[in-house]
């Protein structure tokens, strides 16, 4: 059973103004010698984007926490996801960011037929701060048949939600990823991101997050995504 929203939820959501669109602003153009991935980010562009399914996943928790990993292995992922006005494409302060996405193994927490009735991991909330900026500390989701890896969030100003989508990841990323461990024990075929149709309809290249490594010489140290998301006044 889902539970009801707190009061205090309701409160944390409706700070900042009423918006009623969203956009993701740049795409991930991922560079480098020796395979080192480097974050460029293409000049911004304040286009709405479609919104996308939420999916049969969502759980409305009040989990207002950066760290929301509980313990699940997997890679490091520190999330950088920032929000601005579509129309002016300053920052906006006080944003509700939520987001949830499967564990290494392709499970999300939470549901019966997952067997993880109860379990709360990998979801969470944060406001974004004075800079529009909301920060996560998650691993890299795994995957699961019939989809790409990827992470849904919702932004939600004034009491309402402005933006439900889909953040994805190179696909040449994932590669590496899931040849690691706890990755490498999912058995089967992983969708690529232009087989998945959501991908097509978040706006393609423009849902990728921009990764770059959290120490410059390791790669198994983590990575920092980001990516930003322009909501309509």
């Amino acid at each position: 059973m889902v539970p009801a929203m707190t009061t205090t939820r309701r409160q944390l959501l409706g700070v900042g103004a009423a918006a009623v669109g969203a956009s993701v602003i740049g795409r991930d153009l991922l560079t480098g010698a020796g395979g080192d991935e480097v974050a460029d980010a293409a000049t911004p562009s304040c286009t709405l984007t479609p919104e996308v399914t939420q999916g049969p996943y969502y759980l409305d928790l009040y989990k207002v926490r950066r760290d929301i990993s509980e313990g699940k292995h997997g890679l490091r992922l520190d999330l950088r996801i920032k929000v601005v006005d579509a129309d002016t494409c300053k920052v906006h302060k006080h944003a509700a960011v939520e987001i949830w996405h499967a564990d290494a193994t392709g499970v999300y927490s939470g549901f019966s037929q997952e067997g993880t009735s109860g379990k709360t991991y990998l979801r969470g909330t944060q406001l974004t701060d004075e800079h529009g900026v909301a920060r996560f500390r998650t691993i890299y989701p795994g995957w699961y048949q019939g989809r790409a890896i990827h992470i849904h969030m919702k932004v939600h100003v004034g009491g309402k939600t402005v933006h439900t989508g889909q953040l994805f990841f190179n696909d040449s990323v994932s590669d590496r990823v899931v040849r690691l461990s706890p990755y490498s024990s999912h058995q089967g075929t992983r969708l690529r991101n232009k087989a998945d149709q959501i991908y097509g309809q978040a706006g393609g290249s423009g849902a990728l997050l921009r990764l770059r490594r959290r120490k410059a010489n390791s790669f198994r140290k983590g990575l920092i995504g980001s990516i930003t998301v322009g909501i309509e006044s």
